[in-house]
């Protein structure tokens, strides 16, 4: 099993050296977020995991295309706010956790999300880190991108698996 895989997602951060490698082993930008929701654990799961499906719940998602399966070593393409994005699956642990890498424009991102049911719901916890040049010279709008980016893309998956 991959070695980020089994970190909790607020350790995510500080394991982004391995995917990234030697020249970004800080990340430049980094932020994470957690929500609490009313829904079955299997419904927030497919939402997050059916690629496909992402922009019809998520609006800082303008396309989305997996190839194959969402498992790991899957790539999927998709476009956010403009920017076109290749990403690859690292890990998935059905109802628990998942990482991806993704590449766009100068800049490398890890992604993180962990799944947990609690008495109270379903925990939803989500963290990102940025890297590579682009990230480094725009480093203060990366930071507010990702500072706004996660509670919305939060705030849309709870809506969504609310709804049913």
């Amino acid at each position: 099993m991959n070695k980020i895989a089994q970190l909790p997602v607020q350790q995510i951060a500080l394991a982004t050296a391995a995917v990234a490698g030697p020249h970004t082993s800080q990340p430049v930008a980094r932020a994470s977020a957690q929500v609490l929701i009313q829904a079955p654990i299997e419904r927030v799961w497919h939402l997050l995991t059916n690629v496909d499906g992402w922009p019809a719940w998520n609006r800082d998602v303008d396309a989305a295309a997996l190839d194959g399966r969402f498992v790991p070593g899957s790539v999927f393409r998709w476009k956010s706010q403009g920017f076109g994005i290749t990403s690859t699956v690292c890990a998935v642990e059905v109802n628990q956790r998942i990482t991806w890498t993704g590449v766009a424009l100068g800049t490398k991102a890890f992604h993180a999300w962990e799944v947990q049911a609690t008495d109270a719901g379903v925990l939803v916890s989500t963290s990102e880190s940025f890297h590579g040049w682009l990230a480094w010279l725009l480093r203060g709008m990366m930071q507010r991108k990702l500072d706004a980016t996660l509670p919305r893309w939060l705030a849309s998956l709870k809506a969504a698996a609310e709804r049913g």
